[in-house]
């Protein structure tokens, strides 16, 4: 029992401590791939750590039931119950009942996260068999592009297979061959780093736990580093500029060549994006950021093997 609420003890400080020493450290977008990583592999080690807890939980409810069984059967045979045997009887039963309570929890959360899951495929599919159903290629165009007829500015990938990258008629008006090139490029960054699965699985989370903060804030960090990390890709296959550009065009609805003074009308999000591509970060800030990330990386592990060790020999 204290082997089970210790590991639980250390599941709940990273899921409520963590986010606050992870969100600096990604905020910038320094190293997006290892801010991902980390994110990501905060989430799961507080959700192993949760499990082990459950497991550590049955087992000792699992060998308390030999003990009980015992107490009832000097009960029923009209043995000398002591209050000594009464606390143990009264001790196993609870911890069954709670071990019983928090088996079913886990039983609801992940058939409620399957279903989650299932539910956003299900949609993605029916999207993509829309868009090609629907879309047009243009003649000259060797991409896979789908264009649809619609006025506003978008530009987003379904995946699938293969992948669908889909432009609106709107997006393709105002944007020039070498900003569509970079649009196109992010957009392929993201199919071939399965954004979109991991964006769907951390999402999922949040659904399921809406009060804990790592699964609240981490998809939102999550999407947000994602969408740098294709920006990084689109800008070493197509060029800064072009991308910067076609940001801003897709922002503010004007057509190229956008000045950069119109920054502050392109939302926040894509203001964040264009500014970091304007002002990348310099290499120390980068290697700095990388140490941290990698330190959280190792020290997560480490920590989790020790606090598993400690309470198996508890």
């Amino acid at each position: 029992m204290i082997a089970a609420l210790l590991v639980f003890a250390y599941g709940v400080a990273v899921a409520w401590w963590l986010p606050t020493l992870l969100t600096p450290l990604t905020r910038s977008g320094a190293g997006a791939r290892l801010g991902m990583i980390a994110w990501l592999t905060a989430m799961a080690s507080a959700l192993v750590s949760v499990g082990v807890a459950l497991a550590l939980l049955i087992r000792s409810a699992v060998t308390g039931w030999s003990r009980l069984a015992e107490v009832v059967c000097r009960e029923v045979s009209g043995g000398a119950c002591t209050p000594v045997v009464y606390r143990s009887a009264l001790y196993e039963l609870g911890l069954g009942l709670a071990a019983l309570l928090a088996t079913l929890t886990a039983i609801t959360l992940t058939w409620r996260y399957g279903r989650r899951l299932q539910q956003a495929r299900r949609r993605t599919r029916a999207h993509a068999e829309a868009a090609r159903i629907t879309g047009r290629h243009l003649p000259a165009d060797t991409s896979g592009m789908v264009v649809l007829d619609a006025s506003q500015l978008a530009a987003y990938c379904v995946p699938g297979r293969p992948g669908t990258i889909v432009v609106t008629s709107g997006a393709l008006a105002i944007l020039e061959p070498a900003q569509l090139g970079a649009v196109l490029a992010h957009e392929r960054a993201h199919l071939a780093g399965r954004h979109h699965l991991l964006v769907a699985l951390t999402r999922g989370l949040a659904a399921v736990f809406p009060a804990v903060p790592l699964f609240t804030r981490g998809p939102v960090e999550v999407a947000r580093l994602a969408e740098m990390r294709a920006d990084d890709a689109a800008a070493l296959r197509a060029g800064r500029r072009p991308l910067i550009e076609a940001l801003l065009a897709m922002g503010t609805g004007a057509a190229v060549p956008v000045p950069v003074a119109a920054l502050a009308a392109a939302g926040y999000a894509v203001a964040a994006r264009v500014q970091r591509l304007l002002e990348p970060p310099h290499r120390a800030s980068r290697t700095r950021h990388a140490l941290a990330l990698i330190c959280v990386l190792l020290v997560l592990p480490v920590v989790s093997a020790l606090v598993f060790a400690l309470a198996s020999s508890s």
